[in-house]
């Protein structure tokens, strides 16, 4: 397999490894256990878009992807020119890649709590919500949630 080959398929792997998004009705190990319930009424819902960390691999692997191919180009000075070039530009679209695989829609959703205070929370957009809806907020451990 010739090396460009090998490094474009690490570079699949690696960055299919970051694309799988969490549910908000998904619990990540330090979420189980106890939490708090109260009740309210949604005042209003706002689309958002929810990012993922960058973790530098994107940029990484586009990059080295690139001073591969880029070294492909001319000869002599031209392939040292080609692969400075092509580092730069596939470090971009990798970090580029990377941002929109990690990106998914969520709401940002304003309730009224039976207690008379507000609370926004925003997750995942895996759950409809509209102005009305009678709904419950889970929280504890720094996370909350909405759901009906």
């Amino acid at each position: 397999m010739k090396p460009i080959h090998s490094a474009l398929a690490a570079c699949a792997i690696l960055l299919g490894a970051c694309a799988y998004p969490a549910g908000s009705g998904d619990y990540r190990y330090y979420q189980r256990g106890e939490q708090s319930v109260r009740f309210g009424v949604v005042e209003s819902v706002r689309d958002v878009r929810l990012t993922g960390p960058r973790t530098g691999v994107g940029s990484a692997g586009g990059a080295a992807l690139g001073m591969v191919a880029g070294s492909n180009v001319g000869g002599g000075s031209g392939q040292v020119a080609g692969a400075i070039g092509g580092a730069i530009l596939g470090g971009i679209l990798g970090n580029e890649i990377e941002r929109s695989a990690n990106e998914r829609p969520g709401v940002e959703v304003t309730v009224l709590l039976d207690s008379g205070r507000y609370l926004a929370v925003v997750q995942e957009a895996d759950e409809a919500f509209r102005a009305g809806d009678r709904v419950r907020v889970l929280s504890g451990r720094g996370a909350a949630r909405v759901t009906h």
